[in-house]
């Protein structure tokens, strides 16, 4: 039995595979239906409409609908997709026991306690048939897959086939199918609803069970009919078109068979039982194969897939799914020919001629039993011998050697056998066999001689495989070891599991496959990347290049050697990979037949290349393939290469933010003008203005009238004459502070002091033209004015625009060498470009080199909108047309057009390197690692998923400090920021280089065993508020740690643990002291002398629990605190009071008062409701610390650092690497 999936849930009644989908429904004694997808594990849907226990379900073959019958004598019809009930049917007077659709037409068959068997019409919603003939419950009835039959079983002990070719006849006659409502009213179809119809009758009656019949079932093809009663029998029939004879009984099982059914592909008959087992009989043999039992569970129901190898089983605690047998073929590929098993066959077929052929047959094992099949088989190609191991007798191998002449398969050569759990060729003449007994490798050579035996190198080895001439790869529990034979020496591990491995051509590198997982390493296992999968992993196979091909249960993956991985395809079954050439990849499928599937190799030979830097490859696919996608331009950019990215963008948004991204000002401005909105021209300056590109940010701010911004960029480049043009500008839209503010940039005083007095800021103006010296106008403005201002005109000067330093067209710019990716797709770009395309491009590049930031370029329409208003307009000088063309007086060499191999002159800025705490994040899995790397909603999710917090303030100002702790800052110039470095761990300075790995931390186990120390000595002193506040700390601390070794780990949990107990007993202590009720503070004393604390500490609270307990009267109790206290050896002074009181305690033994404490009791303390929680009485934990709670504060906020979920699912502290590898 190969378990598939299993559910924990009520007790299950009714089971129905779905006919295409992984999908089992699941009916519940609880009432509720459950739809699963068997295949991942995961709960689709929940339909609970039916009061009490649903006892059958059964999916319809084409259309999205269901039908579930139960206790409440209902018959709903679900339609899934809608995820509700659409219909009901009325009519069984008692339980409804099964349901089930018909293959053709729109019929229900039920089968109910009220001694009937009904049909109904689903689409018409009625009743067309009722099969009376039954005197007690009848437990099931199904229709026959292809014939007009019914069977039914019932515990009057009989089992009864119905003939329904009549019900056909009448629904495929005109107007017939009872589809009219009205006709139900009709007397005849009442008495057809009370006594059977002529449209179903009785066939035959199969008697022979002694007791109540549970079960029966029609066998797919064959005139047969199997039935499993409460004699504890079950029973195989036969029929004809005559009469139906029972053929044998199969006995085994020892208390009721519940259900018995057909396998559907092999000849076995599948039954399960009250007595907690699943029994497989063989339908030729009629005798017992297998036997499965469960410990505690009944079983109650048995169902098979339509089309698949899989069954499923109901039982008291939930379902399973499993299949009987593996369905993997034993193959190995070697060149161009493939070796493989089917049919007993040992066959051949050769890639290249796509010609199989059987080479010889395979014996028979003589006791042969399900799963008796080989499971692996090895190929010599240098012996031309093969060896297949199986699971017979525990484990057990075949060695054959191939005939020379393979035209005949049919020759059945001697096979050399022997025990051994796994069996590969490791050399000529040689193969190495593991025996699990004694842990041993044997060395055989091809006569079947033990040649050597060899101690395995792990404690306990669970298989072995081919690793290269004289090695072999050995999977133990928990990790892979390659083993050198010859010296008996490990050359290397890794911690990996293995079910399978596949090797590349030359041996260089290995897929380690396993249920869940894909490891892939080279041959010394090292540089291992890892791929998960949420799916069954089922084969794999290297291409040519490198790259892992591997199959999921559903996909056809690719895996790179860096770790990258997709889909490729998407598969309707599984295959088993056998070999990859190209864009084909061979395989084999479940029935054991070859198949060639092809595939898109693009998209990973395109990873590929980009990995591997092989960048003319990544042109060459760039140009001449269909390469388009989200995931594609993800890919690009999270691997560093936006600039490619951009060249697979078609809209217009996405291309302008990678532009943007790697820096591309040309581009950007192109999809700026195409775009066309102020957020897009305003994030284009931004970008612009931190290339020093003055030209586009000037540009950028014509287009959004960012006037202000735009006067500043003409004053910080020194262009003066803008300025005097922006003045005017600002004067024709009567902005006041826009002619003040360009007025003061410029230094003209005159027309500041003019602007002022317009806006009737006389005095303001009288004291500008007074401070610079302007007598003339400062006297004119005096005369208007009642008194004259006082001006201290001791230190005053004229502000006047800056200098520029250089006057270009732009600041003085990086020079780099274009990439390759730039330079050909741009040269590729160009070849594509139309003859009218390439003049418009020269056209537009006049225009950038001749000035085509004008005035006119302004675009403000200023002089359009003055006309409007009846203004006039300054001409300026009309020798101007935009910008002096500088370049007509220059003595410029002549021009060399020839290619230039040099740098570009175009700066196009650097691509940022990924910075260092991107970096940590790629490579750190550790909470702490992530807070120092400053993503804290990542460590929050961690912490959550690992300690179940829910909480995180206290954790606030330690995750601040760690994150200012990775970061140095290194002062710079006086008028610039420092520059910040991260501080990485690894940091050497023997190093030349040193790439990021982890951030530094700043919390580490020494630290926290200090604190530990200052926290002890607190509690001795009595200061048990500063004591509390010293252990939380450490509890807050610790997930932030970091450690190296698992020994650390080790103390880092002990430490967990001595907080939390010491918590716990003070905060007992502290609740003691607010206690008013001498009694309640006796039991709280009484507690606190439970918590694991010191030695020293632990005395100290039985000293004063002593007291307390003494002053209660309760010398009982008390004489118990006196012995404990003594086993401890305290000081002279504290044992010889001890002593004093155990005296008079032992002379009285009562207890005054009662109390809840019962010394003899191990307990925990809940400290919430501060309440004992005695050993076998239900708890909740705290995730973080292990604490236990009362049930009720389950969901509450865990005291214990006032950060974790009492209750809440989580994996645990993990505070190390050694953890996560």
């Amino acid at each position: 039995m190969l378990t598939k999936f299993e559910t924990k849930s009520n007790r299950v009644k009714g089971l129905a595979f779905h006919p295409r989908r992984p999908w089992i429904l699941a009916s519940l004694h609880s009432g509720v239906i459950q739809l699963w997808d068997y295949r991942v594990g995961t709960t689709i849907d929940k339909f609970d409409e039916h009061d009490g226990p649903v006892r059958g379900v059964h999916f319809h073959r084409s259309q999205p609908l269901f039908v579930s019958g139960g206790d409440d004598y209902k018959i709903k019809v679900w339609n899934y997709k809608l995820r509700r009930c659409l219909f009901t049917l009325h009519g069984h007077l008692d339980y409804i026991r099964t349901v089930e659709f018909h293959d053709e037409h729109p019929w229900i068959v039920s089968a109910s306690d009220d001694q009937t068997i009904r049909i109904w019409n689903w689409m018409a919603r009625n009743c067309v048939a009722v099969l009376t003939g039954h005197n007690h419950y009848v437990m099931c009835a199904s229709f026959h897959m292809k014939e007009d039959l019914v069977v039914s079983a019932s515990l009057d002990q009989t089992v009864r086939v119905w003939d329904i070719s009549g019900l056909r006849k009448k629904s495929m006659a005109p107007g017939g199918g009872g589809t009219d409502p009205d006709m139900l009213r009709l007397p005849q179809q009442m008495g057809a609803d009370l006594f059977g119809g002529g449209d179903a009758v009785v066939k035959y009656v199969l008697e022979g069970h002694d007791r109540g019949v549970n079960w029966a079932s029609f066998h797919p093809t064959m005139p047969l009919i199997v039935s499993g009663a409460d004699d504890r029998q079950v029973k195989l029939w036969r029929y004809n078109e005559s009469k139906a004879w029972e053929v044998d009984t199969l006995r085994g099982h020892v208390n009721n068979v519940s259900c018995v059914i057909f396998h559907a592909k092999q000849d076995l008959i599948i039954s399960n039982s009250e007595d907690k087992s699943i029994r497989v009989w063989d339908l030729s043999k009629r005798q017992g194969v297998q036997t499965i039992r469960r410990e505690q569970d009944r079983f109650w129901i048995l169902v098979a897939h339509p089309e698949q190898n899989v069954l499923a089983a109901g039982h008291d605690s939930g379902m399973t799914v499993f299949k009987l047998e593996r369905e993997r073929p034993p193959y190995a590929a070697h060149g161009d020919t493939l070796y493989y098993v089917k049919d007993r066959y040992l066959r051949r077929y050769d890639f290249k001629t796509q010609r199989d052929n059987p080479v010889i047959s395979i014996r028979k094992p003589p006791a042969a039993g399900l799963n008796s099949g080989p499971r692996s088989l090895s190929y010599s190609p240098a012996d031309n011998a093969v060896l297949l191991t199986s699971d017979v007798e525990g484990g057990s191998f075949e060695l054959y050697t191939l005939p020379k002449d393979p035209s005949r398969g049919d020759s059945a050569p001697d096979a050399k056998s022997g025990l051994g759990a796994c069996a590969v060729f490791i050399a000529r003449n040689r193969f190495a066999v593991l025996e699990k007994l004694y842990n041993q490798i044997q060395i055989r050579n091809l006569q079947n001689e033990i040649t050597k035996k060899v101690q395995s190198p792990c404690p306990v080895t669970m298989n072995i495989f081919y690793a290269g001439t004289g090695r072999l790869l050995c999977q133990s529990e928990d990790k892979v070891v390659l083993f050198e034979i010859q010296n008996r020496q490990v050359l290397a591990e890794t911690a990996a599991a293995a079910k399978y491995v596949v090797w590349n051509q030359d041996m260089s590198r290995v897929a380690l496959i396993n249920k869940h997982s894909v490891t892939i390493t080279d041959k010394m296992l090292n540089n291992s990347c890892t791929v998960h999968e949420h799916m069954r992993v089922k084969s794999a196979a290297f291409d040519p290049s490198g790259v892992l091909i591997y199959t999921s249960l559903n996909h056809i993956k690719y895996c790179l050697p860096n770790g990258d991985n997709g889909i490729i395809r998407t598969l309707d079954a599984p295959v088993y990979l056998t070999k990859v050439v190209g864009n084909a990849v061979y395989c084999l499928d479940r029935e054991g037949k070859n198949r060639k599937i092809e595939i898109d190799s693009t998209e990973f030979m395109f990873k590929l290349a980009l990995s591997r830097q092989q960048f003319d490859q990544v042109m060459y696919m760039i140009q001449h393939s269909d390469l388009c996608g989200q995931a594609i331009i993800s890919y690009l950019q999270e691997k560093g290469f936006p600039d490619v990215a951009l060249h697979f963008v078609k809209d217009e948004r996405l291309r302008f933010n990678l532009a943007v991204e790697c820096g591309n000002i040309e581009v950007a401005l192109q999809s700026a003008q195409e775009l066309d909105d102020k957020e897009t021209w305003y994030r284009l300056g931004v970008e612009a203005l931190r290339q020093g590109n003055h030209q586009i940010v000037e540009y950028s701010y014509q287009r959004t009238k960012s006037f202000d911004r735009l006067a500043f960029l003409y004053l910080i480049t020194g262009n003066v004459e803008k300025l005097n043009k922006m003045m005017k500008i600002a004067e024709m839209y009567n902005d006041t502070f826009g002619r003040f503010e360009n007025a003061l940039y410029l230094g003209d005083v005159r027309e500041r002091i003019k602007i002022l007095e317009e806006s009737g800021q006389g005095p303001l103006a009288y004291v500008t033209a007074k401070t610079h010296g302007l007598q003339e106008e400062a006297d004119r403005l005096r005369q208007d004015m009642d008194c004259e201002p006082e001006v201290d005109l001791s230190d005053t000067t004229l502000l006047q625009p800056v200098t520029p330093i250089l006057r270009e067209a732009n600041w003085p710019l990086l020079v780099r060498d274009k990439s390759l990716f730039e330079g050909a797709l741009s040269a590729a770009e160009s070849k594509a470009k139309s003859k009218m395309g390439a003049i418009a491009s020269e056209e537009m590049e006049e225009i950038e080199a001749g000035g085509a930031w004008g005035e006119d370029e302004l675009d403000l329409d200023v002089a359009k909108e003055a006309a409007e208003n009846g203004e006039e307009v300054a001409e300026e000088d009309d020798g101007e047309g935009g910008w002096d063309d500088d370049l007509a007086d220059l003595d410029l060499p002549p021009a060399d057009f020839t290619e230039s191999v040099g740098p570009s002159a175009v700066f196009v800025a650097p691509n940022p390197g990924m910075p260092p705490y991107q970096r940590w994040l790629q490579k750190c899995s550790l909470p702490a690692q992530h807070a120092a790397a400053g993503d804290f909603g990542s460590t929050m999710r961690l912490l959550n998923r690992q300690l179940g917090f829910t909480t995180f303030a206290p954790l606030k100002p330690l995750m601040l400090d760690m994150h200012r702790a990775t970061r140095a800052a290194l002062p710079g110039l006086a008028s610039l920021p420092p520059m910040l470095f991260a501080l990485d761990e690894s940091w050497s300075g023997d190093k030349a280089t040193c790439p990021p790995t982890a951030p530094t931390t700043i919390y580490t186990l020494p630290g926290l065993e200090e604190e530990l120390k200052k926290a002890y000595k607190l509690v001795t002193l009595g200061k048990f508020s500063d004591a509390m506040k010293a252990f939380m700390g450490i509890l807050q601390t610790i997930p932030l740690v970091v450690v190296e070794s698992r020994k650390e780990v080790d103390d880092i949990k002990e430490l967990v643990g001595i907080a939390k107990e010491y918590i716990i007993g003070l905060l007992c202590e502290q609740r003691r002291r607010e206690e008013d009720n001498p009694v309640r503070a006796g039991e709280l004393a009484a507690y606190f002398t439970h918590c694991k604390l010191e030695p020293v500490h632990t005395a100290l609270a039985l000293k004063s629990a002593m007291t307390l307990f003494y002053k209660l009267k309760n010398f009982n109790t008390c004489a118990v605190f006196c012995r404990r206290l003594l086993e401890l050896n305290p000081a002279q002074r504290t044992a010889t009071q001890a002593r004093q009181v155990l005296a008079a305690c032992e002379k009285n033994p009562t207890d005054a008062v009662e109390i809840t404490y019962d010394p003899r009791n191990p307990f925990d303390i809940c400290c919430i409701t501060f309440t004992p929680i005695y050993r076998g009485f239900k708890f909740v934990e705290c995730p973080y610390t292990g604490a236990r709670f009362q049930p009720d504060c389950k969901g509450q906020l865990s005291p214990l650092g006032g950060m974790a979920r009492i209750g809440a699912d989580a994996s645990g502290l993990i505070c190390s690497p050694t953890q996560v590898r």
